[in-house]
């Protein structure tokens, strides 16, 4: 994919992962952006509606995986409770996602894993992992 070129004032962009529960893909994105990208970006999680707590699956896997305990650092959050974002990444719900106001927008169309077997959380997560290696590679603030 092409660089995004972003006009901040310098300042790190905010990339926010919009999914309709913000209860798994989001969450998970919003953790691997924190860990990997912490240096190049913001990142938040959102959506137009919310769970109670976040998939426990996913808790469980990311914990395991990268030692990230998305309970202590996160929770279900719509929308209006995030900051106004520059990137808008949406998870591939199948919905129409509110538009957002941002400077680039993109879906990264990931099935949800929830309910499925560990396996299939892995490769969900791997590909989350791998497109923010490429965000942070694409992003260019100016």
């Amino acid at each position: 994919m092409d660089q995004i070129e972003l006009n901040l004032d310098g300042r790190k962009p905010r990339v926010g992962f919009i999914c309709v529960h913000n209860s798994c893909r989001s969450q998970m994105a919003e953790a691997l952006g924190r860990h990997f990208a912490s240096n190049v970006f913001e990142s938040y999680s959102a959506g137009t509606q919310i769970k109670d707590r976040i998939n426990q699956d996913a808790v469980r896997i990311m914990k395991d995986k990268y030692g990230i305990d998305m309970e202590q650092t996160q929770r279900s959050k719509l929308l209006a409770d995030i900051p106004e974002l520059d990137i808008v990444i949406t998870m591939g719900c199948n919905v129409d996602c509110p538009l957002l106001p941002c400077q680039h927008r993109e879906d990264w169309g990931l099935d949800d894993p929830s309910g499925q077997v560990d396996r299939v959380f892995l490769q969900t997560i791997a590909r989350i992992e791998q497109n923010i290696l490429d965000l942070i590679r694409r992003v260019v603030v100016q």
